[in-house]
């Protein structure tokens, strides 16, 4: 019998549209994918996630040390939700601005990233852990190398965007670019003893390279000087070298020796959550036996209280917010949008490897938050206006701005559920 009762005509079956109805989901998935707005709600969708998930666990992470350094439980992420709605403010105005502007601001943010970065050797700097790459101005302290991370992806790809023809002569590529670039800002950086933000930097020199179309024969030349640079950073420095032996070495196997402390706590964290976790905000090692729980070992304590499911989670956002900036990267048309996607995207994954590289214990300890995640006002602020940056590029993805003009404002949806005057009751 059919649905409506009459009967199936022999040799005849029903026919099972379950099959249908799925390759029609999947067809509209798909579509939905190919939207024109779909990198834009991606990149503002997993950007929000990962701030509000960075501030719980930093409200999570510091209460001890906030208690400790003699403030309330919350001063440290009231100081980090300050940043967070500053970051947020800077990050929508960067989204409204047009692409040109962004050209214009390369040589002005470059310029002001290096006066900055040449305070930090006067009275205004300010050494933390052996590394002077901080000023305090007033109440506030802000890294300068932070700036300098978006002014190289903004140089960079005006330089090279403008010079595409001529790749291929190193003249082309060294004046503009690498000269001022590697031998001031990244020389300056080093200077104050900072690695971790130098091995960023060099990451992100190399992808706007590579992404511009710079012959590979360059960049063999480079890892070999890089290679012979950071072993001479290593040797040159007693606290550095101590934590590469330990880690070659395999020394890390108890908590006795100063260069294993951080490394063999944070995995005793992460081994104390298991599977499951111990519950947000019941982590032991938060309570002054893990240095840094709040920032560079934040990870840790993520993996402690949310157990796998919480590293997970954190992956996984990270995954999804690469593949917007390589969506973004691969569908413009435009060799400046496409140089800087690329910057900003290698920026923020290389360094949330190499901050839960760190953590896991895959690579020696290297003092580098975890973007949009740990704790830091001037990280925070920046990465938040890469990030907008990157919205105003995938706002002008063709057929993009007319879709998000189209849609409707959330004051105007709330207010048309409201009756309007000549239909309300009076009294």
């Amino acid at each position: 019998m059919t649905a409506a009762g009459a009967p199936v005509p022999a040799g005849r079956r029903p026919r099972d549209t379950r099959g249908d109805a799925t390759a029609g989901g999947l067809r509209g998935a798909a579509a939905r994918l190919e939207s024109p707005v779909t990198t834009y709600y991606v990149l503002l969708g997993t950007t929000a996630l990962l701030v509000v998930f960075g501030l719980v666990m930093v409200l999570s992470a510091s209460t001890v040390t906030s208690i400790e350094a003699g403030g309330s439980a919350f001063s440290d992420f009231a100081n980090q939700a300050m940043f967070a709605v500053l970051g947020v403010v800077v990050a929508a105005v960067a989204a409204h601005l047009p692409v040109r502007w962004f050209r214009r601001l390369a040589v002005p943010a470059f310029a002001t990233a290096i006066a900055l970065q040449l305070l930090t050797f006067t009275g205004l700097g300010v050494t933390v852990l052996g590394n002077r790459n901080w000023i305090r101005l007033g109440p506030v302290t802000v890294q300068p190398s932070e700036i300098l991370k978006l002014a190289l992806v903004l140089l960079g790809a005006v330089v090279l965007s403008k010079k595409q023809r001529l790749l291929d002569r190193p003249l082309h590529v060294l004046v503009p670019f690498l000269v001022p670039c590697v031998l001031v800002g990244l020389g300056l950086v080093l200077k104050g003893g900072d690695l971790g933000t130098t091995l960023v930097l060099v990451a992100i020199v190399g992808a706007v390279l590579f992404t511009a179309g710079v012959p590979g024969r360059f960049f063999g030349v480079a890892a070999v000087v890089a290679a012979l640079a950071v072993v001479a950073l290593v040797t040159t420095s007693g606290n550095r070298m101590a934590r590469v032996q330990a880690y070659l070495g395999g020394h890390c196997t108890s908590d006795e020796a100063a260069s294993c402390y951080q490394t063999v706590h944070g995995l005793y964290a992460l081994a104390d959550g298991g599977w499951w976790g111990v519950g947000l905000g019941a982590s032991k090692e938060k309570w002054s036996w893990l240095p840094e729980a709040h920032n560079d070992f934040i990870f840790a304590i993520i993996g402690e209280e949310l157990g796998l499911p919480g590293t997970l989670v954190v992956l996984a956002l990270f995954g999804v917010l690469a593949w917007a900036c390589y969506r973004l990267v691969v569908r413009s048309t435009d060799p400046f949008v496409r140089v800087a996607s690329a910057g900003v995207m290698v920026w923020i994954l290389v360094q949330a490897l190499i901050n839960i590289g760190v953590v896991i214990g895959l690579l020696p300890v290297i003092g580098i938050p975890l973007p949009l995640v740990s704790s830091g006002g001037s990280a925070l602020v920046m990465t938040l206006a890469a990030l907008g940056m990157l919205l105003a590029f995938a706002r002008n993805e063709p057929g993009a701005r007319e879709l998000l003009a189209e849609r409707p404002s959330l004051v105007r949806s709330s207010l048309s559920v409201l009756p309007s005057r000549r239909h309300r009751r009076t009294p």
